[in-house]
């Protein structure tokens, strides 16, 4: 994320998308129907209003940035973005957090990039080129926004949480249940499966007290 261009404002926008998309493991069809009054970015919290906002089943999701375990960083990068459009773009609380492209025909009468609209997006198109673009530049290949929600839960499973903690991760992901969040996003490989098998009988790590090298580990697999 952060070896993305961030020079013009279309590539600021793409940039802070990657960014919440991360702290959050939102849909990318809610996140392209955010508006600003739905993001409070100093207090890392996102709400996910099913009348304005396209969740699944319709349902109100609040959200807190996993700013913890990602890195204030990159929560750092939205916070700069929300206050560049409500600072210097003047926009209102009605207004998208990730407006589409205002495309403009030039001179030559072809039609070009000229900043950014007050539209949303029509649909998530445009989040997974902006995923394509950004794995690409680094030698990645291609994994779809909705993979994020599968590592945030491969990193639950690092920090090993408390009981506590594993439900309040997986409330802040919109499942009602634990075992959603299990079932469908957390499948390990039978190289992870052996670990916690052979660990069985060694002393494990307090619940919520993971190493230092551990947290900074996961949060550099997270950045790339």
């Amino acid at each position: 994320m952060f070896a993305m261009p961030n020079g013009t404002e279309v590539e600021r926008r793409d940039q802070a998308l990657m960014a919440l998309l991360l702290l959050t493991g939102m849909r990318d069809a809610a996140v392209i129907s955010l508006k600003l009054k739905h993001v409070s970015a100093e207090r890392g919290y996102v709400f996910q209003d099913p009348r304005e906002v396209r969740t699944k089943f319709s349902k109100p999701i609040e959200t807190f940035f996993y700013s913890v375990v990602v890195g204030d960083d990159v929560a750092q990068i939205v916070r700069d973005w929300i206050q560049y459009l409500t600072k210097e773009k003047y926009f209102g609380p009605s207004d998208p957090v990730f407006p589409k492209t205002l495309v403009r025909p030039d001179a030559q009468h072809t039609f070009v990039s000229d900043g950014l609209s007050r539209e949303h997006w029509a649909d998530a198109a445009p989040v997974r080129a902006i995923f394509k673009t950004a794995f690409a530049r680094v030698g990645f290949p291609y994994f779809k926004p909705h993979s994020v929600r599968d590592t945030l839960t491969q990193l639950a499973y690092k920090l090993q949480l408390s009981p506590e903690q594993l439900k309040a991760w997986s409330q802040n992901m919109g499942h009602d249940s634990i075992l959603t969040t299990i079932g469908s996003y957390g499948p390990i490989s039978v190289e992870r499966q052996q670990e916690p098998i052979i660990g069985l009988g060694k002393p494990s790590l307090a619940a919520g007290n993971f190493s230092t090298e551990i947290a900074e580990k996961v949060v550099a697999l997270l950045k790339r």
